[in-house]
């Protein structure tokens, strides 16, 4: 016969066991580092904070006493992008020694009678990133799609940023050519008047008729 399973809100004494499968799951994730720290003192501190702030909810599942899956959720009221209450599943476990036993099923029925007791409408989960199984045990309880995350190195992103903000070096070079090949073609056009002796004197042999200018040039003042 198993053994039951109990969710109850976690307490003090409980947050040292909920740190280590938050360090389990991490390790399991394909982006751990997106989804908590890795030293358990700190994810204690940070579970305690969690606890302390309102509508701040840690249920913890236990087996024979030991702690073995845990939610983390967060009670919202209706804000600028809904206009009823929700709740707000974090994170959603089970340790890898109790799966297939319930625990699962029990979290979440503990989380559903949560959600119902806050006035809850809808219950958001994210599923660990990378974790196929309870992305589809979710899916056979009726979650559904609803928005999806993206997410960057704050580096990356400065640095993609600078890169598109700043003018294409080629462009430059190309936009600085061009007004140097107008200042060039401005400077031959306009560099004074033209010397036409050598066209006159020219015209003159050919034809033995003096330009008008040449007229000119030799009347008298």
């Amino acid at each position: 016969m198993r053994p039951a399973v109990e969710v109850r809100p976690a307490v003090g004494d409980d947050l040292p066991g909920v740190a280590s499968l938050c360090v389990e799951a991490r390790h399991e994730s394909a982006s751990g580092a997106q989804f908590c720290a890795p030293d358990e003192d700190r994810l204690v501190r940070h579970l305690s904070v969690l606890l302390t702030i309102p509508g701040g909810h840690v249920l913890v599942a236990l087996l024979e006493g030991r702690p073995v899956g845990f939610v983390l959720a967060r009670s919202l009221d209706p804000h600028l992008f809904a206009d009823e209450p929700s709740l707000y599943v974090e994170a959603i476990y089970v340790g890898s020694e109790a799966r297939r036993r319930g625990v699962g099923h029990a979290l979440l029925s503990a989380t559903a009678e949560l959600a119902a007791s806050s006035g809850a409408t809808h219950v958001y989960s994210v599923p660990i990133p990378g974790s196929r199984g309870v992305q589809r045990f979710l899916a056979r309880l009726g979650f559904g799609p609803v928005a999806g995350h993206r997410v960057v190195q704050t580096a990356v992103l400065q640095r993609r940023l600078a890169t598109d903000l700043a003018p294409s070096r080629k462009g430059t070079r190309s936009l600085e050519d061009l007004i140097a090949r107008r200042r060039r073609a401005r400077t031959e056009t306009m560099s004074g008047p033209v010397d036409l002796r050598e066209f006159q004197a020219e015209y003159r042999r050919r034809t033995g008729v003096v330009t008008p200018v040449e007229e000119r040039e030799t009347l008298p003042g």
